[in-house]
């Protein structure tokens, strides 16, 4: 018999094999369930790597900063998708939550092993084809994306535009750099639509260009060139001789100093064939596991609210505990790992019932 865990991580696949005139509502449902997901499993990597510059200041941090506040806006408008018609949030839950090292929630490029750790070559490449396009202006090779799915789900809802009820909607202003940072509600196929593009655009880039075209005054590349800038250690500038063209040859930058977080293993730090951490370590492990967990939970039930002063309550308090875990897992990546070989620890975003 299949496993719960087996069928979803084999979910897009099987979605994105249905025919279109299949695409009804509870396909919908289903893959913009998924969509939460993945927009969920980039956020530990990305916090923990960002977490560990030191000092927590510079371009590079900033980048990667401007990254996770567009990943936490690309799961609220996933969130507002699901809702519109209909759709129920399941983000605190066990068998939901993504875990690590593991692979992306829905066989989206079952290849890649996701794991928590610092800021290193290995993790930048790790995100690079996170964020991956099907056909990148640079360095061009060709995957199923996340975009090619979120292009799946936009077809669906234009073959279906009557299931858009703007129902549990949540709105906050999150115009850190630019107007598509903003959580608004979907209450028509046009603001899907432009909901769609922010995700695609802010992570892919345009067929045109690699820069983010909802950046606003200021100009910058779309997440996974910024990546792969960070990676490469160099700028992504126009080719002069061929102006279509990009390359990874302008100015250097330089990698930040971090702290030494090791890599998460397998069922956490103190999984067998692992150093038991101590009571100390072991207390902030679970502090962070315990502020995400609410977090989730939060967010869940502020989707769920019956009226809109509600749910902005629970938003609020799910945005507190986030700001919270910042503190505590920095902590950690101060603490050594016994026989780590210089390594830290670092949070393990487990979820935890609460």
């Amino acid at each position: 018999m299949t496993s719960l865990l087996e069928y979803r991580s084999n979910r897009i696949v099987e979605l994105m094999e249905e025919p279109a005139e299949r695409r009804d509502a509870d396909w919908l449902k289903e893959s913009l369930q998924q969509a939460m997901m993945l927009e969920l499993a980039t956020l530990p990597p990305y916090l923990s790597a960002m977490w560990s510059i030191e000092p927590q200041s510079g371009d590079v941090f900033q980048a990667i900063r401007r990254i996770v506040f567009d990943e936490m806006s690309h799961l609220g408008l996933a969130g507002n998708m699901l809702t519109t018609i209909g759709g129920v949030p399941r983000l605190g839950d066990v068998h939901t939550v993504p875990k690590y090292p593991g692979q992306l929630p829905g066989g989206v490029r079952p290849s890649l092993k996701v794991f928590l750790s610092g800021l290193t070559k290995e993790s930048l490449e790790l995100f690079a084809k996170i964020e991956e396009p099907d056909d990148p202006i640079a360095e061009a090779r060709s995957h199923t994306s996340i975009g090619a799915f979120y292009t799946a789900i936009l077809e669906a809802f234009q073959n279906h535009p009557e299931l858009i009820t703007g129902a549990h909607q949540l709105e906050r202003r999150m115009e850190h750099h630019g107007a598509g940072n903003s959580l608004a509600p979907l209450t028509s196929l046009a603001d899907v639509e432009a909901a769609v593009d922010v995700i695609k655009e802010q992570g892919e880039g345009t067929s045109a260009s690699p820069e983010n075209p909802h950046a606003g005054q200021s100009p910058e590349l779309a997440h996974f060139y910024v990546f792969r800038e960070l990676f490469h250690g160099r700028k992504l500038v126009k080719v002069a001789e061929n102006p279509d063209r990009w390359e990874f040859t302008g100015d250097p930058i330089a990698m930040p100093g971090t702290r030494p977080m090791g890599t998460v293993p397998e069922g956490g730090w103190g999984a067998p064939g692992h150093p038991a951490p101590d009571a100390e370590t072991q207390t902030l492990l679970d502090k962070v596991n315990q502020k995400y967990s609410q977090m989730l939970d939060l967010l869940e039930r502020a989707w769920k609210a019956e009226d809109t002063t509600t749910a902005e309550g629970f938003l609020d308090d799910a945005v507190g505990e986030m700001v919270g875990l910042k503190g505590p897992a920095r902590l950690l990546m101060l603490r050594e790992v016994p026989g780590g070989g210089g390594k830290t620890y670092g949070p393990e975003f487990r979820y935890v019932e609460t």
